[in-house]
């Protein structure tokens, strides 16, 4: 009940700014993955901060078998957390009519975040590495392309509406 209404009043918040400029050229589909992922992306950085900041006391941590910096552990920490907050946002606010079952949504969501976690680390290695770019344009060069990958992907294979037309079963099925 109480995700219903978060949920719910992150939908309505969404809304509140999908103004009539923005009608014309964005759908609403679109706006709201913009919208939920911008705020995670805000949840992500006040979380990473608090843990680095207060949680871990900016120290590293010793496992026994191997230390992780406070940084790290910080990122693995929010990155944790926002994964689930990601998915659960989208899920429910950006792409609410989809049919795909919960479980095969949450793999997909995870597999298209390896793909993008490889398209930066691949994509970092290539043009800073190899072809000797500027590490923060070609970080950010790289973020326009995963995020227009994670909303093609996230729309037409994780969150899918409905079955392509060659699909032997009819298209009103759930999978």
């Amino acid at each position: 009940m109480v995700l219903t209404a978060i949920h719910g009043f992150v939908a309505r918040l969404a809304d509140l700014f999908y103004l009539k400029p923005l009608r014309r050229f964005v759908p609403q589909e679109t706006f709201r993955y913009a919208f939920v992922g911008g705020l995670n992306l805000l949840f992500n950085l006040v979380l990473y901060w608090f843990c680095f900041n207060y949680v871990l006391g900016k120290r590293d941590t010793d496992f026994g078998i191997v230390t992780v910096s406070a940084p790290i552990l910080a990122f693995l920490i929010a990155f944790v957390i926002t994964f689930f907050t990601g998915f659960w946002l989208v899920r429910k606010v950006a792409f609410d009519r989809s049919q795909v079952h919960g479980a095969k949504q949450l793999f997909r969501y995870a597999q298209v975040v390896g793909v993008n976690i490889a398209i930066n680390y691949f994509g970092l290695k290539l043009l800073v590495d190899v072809l000797g770019c500027y590490p923060s344009l070609s970080y950010a060069a790289l973020q326009v392309v995963t995020t227009l990958f994670s909303y093609l992907a996230q729309r037409f294979y994780t969150f899918r509406t409905h079955r392509c037309p060659s699909s032997d079963e009819p298209a009103g099925e759930a999978e």
